[in-house]
C-alpha cells in the first residue's frame, strides 16, 4: 500500500505537472503559431532548439540547467539579485527544468493543428476585417482544438513520467522536490519491491488512461512526437 512519503511524492508531481502544463501552453501556443506560419531562413534552426529535448539525454538537459541556475550561472545570479535565491533544489526549479523538457511535447502537436488549419480560413476571417488577434481567438484556437488537447495531455503525462531532469534539477528532498518517479527509484533502491509496485502501478495506470482518453475523445491517431 501507498504510504505516507508515496502520497506526498504523488500530490508534489501533480501540482509540478500541472503548473508545468499551463506554462507550457501559454508559452508554447504563441510558438507553435510562429513556427506553423514563419516563413523565416531561421525556422528550421528554432524548430531544431524546440525539439533537442527529445534527443538529448536528460542529464545533459539537467546539468546545463544546474549550471545556469547555479549561484555562479547567469541565471542563478539573476535570481539572486532579485532576492529569489538560486532555483535549484526548489519547487520552481522543478517546474522550470519540467517546461523546459518537455516544451516539444506541447508545442509539436499544436504546431501541426495550426499548420492543417491552412489559409483559406484565416483569409476568410481577414475579408471579415477580424484583426490578427481576434482571427487567432475566433478562428484558429477552435479549429486547432484537437491539437490542445493532444498537447495538454502529452505535456502533463510526460511531466508525470520525467525522471532524470527532475533529479538533476530538483535532488531527492521529501515533501520538497521528491516525486513520485524519484521515490520509486528509491523504493528500489532500499528492496522495497512491493512499494516501488503500487507507485510504479500507478502510472502504469495513469499513462493508459490518458492515452486511452485522448484516443477516444479525437478519435483518430494524434501526431506524438517521438521521444
Amino acid at each position: 500500500m501507498l504510504d505516507a512519503a508515496d502520497l506526498t511524492a504523488l500530490w508534489l508531481t501533480l501540482r509540478v505537472a500541472s503548473l508545468a502544463t499551463v506554462l507550457m501552453l501559454l508559452l508554447g501556443t504563441p510558438l507553435a503559431w510562429w513556427l506553423a506560419r514563419t516563413r523565416s531562413r531561421y525556422q528550421g534552426m528554432a524548430n531544431a532548439l524546440v525539439a533537442l529535448p527529445l534527443v538529448l539525454p536528460p542529464t545533459v538537459l539537467g546539468f546545463y540547467l544546474l549550471v545556469l541556475m547555479g549561484p555562479n550561472g547567469p541565471v542563478g545570479r539573476l535570481t539572486t539579485a532579485l532576492g529569489l535565491g538560486t532555483l535549484p533544489f526548489t519547487f520552481t526549479g522543478l517546474v522550470v527544468a519540467s517546461v523546459l523538457y518537455s516544451l516539444p511535447f506541447v508545442v509539436q502537436p499544436l504546431q501541426t493543428a495550426f499548420a492543417a488549419i491552412g489559409e483559406q480560413p484565416l483569409e476568410a476571417a481577414a475579408t471579415l476585417r477580424a484583426n490578427p488577434l481576434d482571427t487567432f481567438f475566433s478562428v484558429a484556437v477552435p479549429l486547432a482544438w484537437p491539437g490542445f488537447l493532444t498537447a495538454t495531455i502529452l505535456g502533463f503525462a510526460h511531466t508525470v513520467g520525467e525522471f532524470g531532469v527532475v533529479l538533476m534539477i530538483g535532488g531527492n528532498i521529501p515533501g520538497r522536490t521528491q516525486v513520485v518517479s524519484v521515490q520509486i527509484y528509491n523504493r528500489v533502491e532500499a528492496l522495497e519491491y512491493a512499494k516501488a509496485h503500487w507507485l510504479a502501478g500507478c502510472l502504469l495506470l495513469f499513462s493508459f488512461v490518458v492515452l486511452l482518453l485522448m484516443y477516444t475523445v479525437l478519435k483518430t491517431r494524434p501526431s506524438i512526437p517521438s521521444r
